[in-house]
């Protein structure tokens, strides 16, 4: 499956029936899928039908969804005011009868303000249905475009973040093979920590200072961290080549990234391994934020 991005746009409109309409889709990062719906007065019952629609395409985003809803200038009609038009009537027919005029005609008649007025076509129940339906039909149209969008910022992300792991673990290779790491290197500091402990209290009992080499050991081996950070590493390429809607996952690994870095770090207690702690650290934090742009 394809990697989602969570942020695109897309557009779709049509006419008929007397009506032109367009929705417009908007789509940036969010924890799950909310979905803010903009409809035209009148058009509630589009709501659940456009949500159920939008939930089976999509689903993590913050999306506002906006519907825009016209009439044709064909949807209108003519209309005689018949109570206007029979008391104007009545008027020139006793006016008339008093004075000498000429009779109205017709289009005198009509072009008196009132007594012809446009309005709005009524529609029936069938045209009301055959709207809508197109109009959700636009709507599928509009999120097909916009999970192609958010595809192709995916792929785009998932190049990025394959990159990241490929640092993330040519720096855990490197801690992995650090001349600090080697036993001999390790004896060497502990002795020299020992010897300090012994300088700072000569009086020290022998188990005591066991207890305090086997503690200085114990921080001085990053072999479990180095180890997650593989197994993690893994993890995450396999769900990169899995695709679909895995950033929650993403998310959950990267925050194991981070603590395991962050542990690797304060058991450094070399110049090499802490630079190479803080480089970690820096490609972990980038691998983070481009995750949170993930479906």
């Amino acid at each position: 499956m394809t990697l989602m991005s969570m942020t695109g746009f897309a557009r779709a409109a049509g006419a008929g029936f007397g009506y032109r309409w367009a929705w417009e889709l908007r789509s940036v990062n969010g924890k799950g899928l909310d979905v803010r719906l903009r409809l035209p007065p009148g058009q509630d019952h589009l709501d659940q039908p456009a949500r159920e629609r939008i939930g089976g395409r999509l689903h993590r985003g913050s999306l506002q969804a906006s519907l825009s809803l016209q009439r044709e200038a064909s949807a209108t009609k003519l209309k005689v005011n018949e109570e206007l038009l029979a008391s104007l009537l009545e008027l020139m027919r006793r006016v008339g009868a008093e004075i000498a005029a000429a009779p109205p005609t017709l289009d005198g008649i009509l072009a008196i303000r009132g007594v012809v007025e446009t309005v709005d076509a009524e529609d029936d129940p069938e045209a009301v249905a055959a709207v809508s339906a197109r109009i959700l039909d636009d709507l599928d149209i509009a999120l097909a475009e916009l999970v192609v969008a958010r595809a192709r910022e995916g792929a785009q992300l998932g190049a990025i973040l394959g990159a990241r792991l490929d640092e993330v673990d040519r720096l855990r290779a490197a801690a992995e093979t650090a001349p600090a790491r080697t036993p001999e290197a390790i004896r060497v500091r502990l002795a020299e920590q020992v010897a300090n402990l012994l300088g700072a209290s000569p009086a020290l009992d022998p188990d005591r200072l066991y207890q305090e080499a086997a503690l200085l050991a114990t921080r001085a081996d990053i072999r479990e961290e180095l180890d997650r950070l593989e197994a993690h590493v893994g993890a995450a390429r396999a769900l990169l080549a899995e695709g679909g809607a895995v950033g929650r996952k993403l998310d959950f690994l990267a925050q194991e990234f981070n603590r395991e870095t962050n542990t690797l770090c304060s058991k450094a207690n070399d110049r090499s391994l802490t630079a190479i702690g803080l480089e970690l650290k820096a490609a972990v934090d980038q691998l983070r934020e481009q995750v949170q742009n993930l479906e």
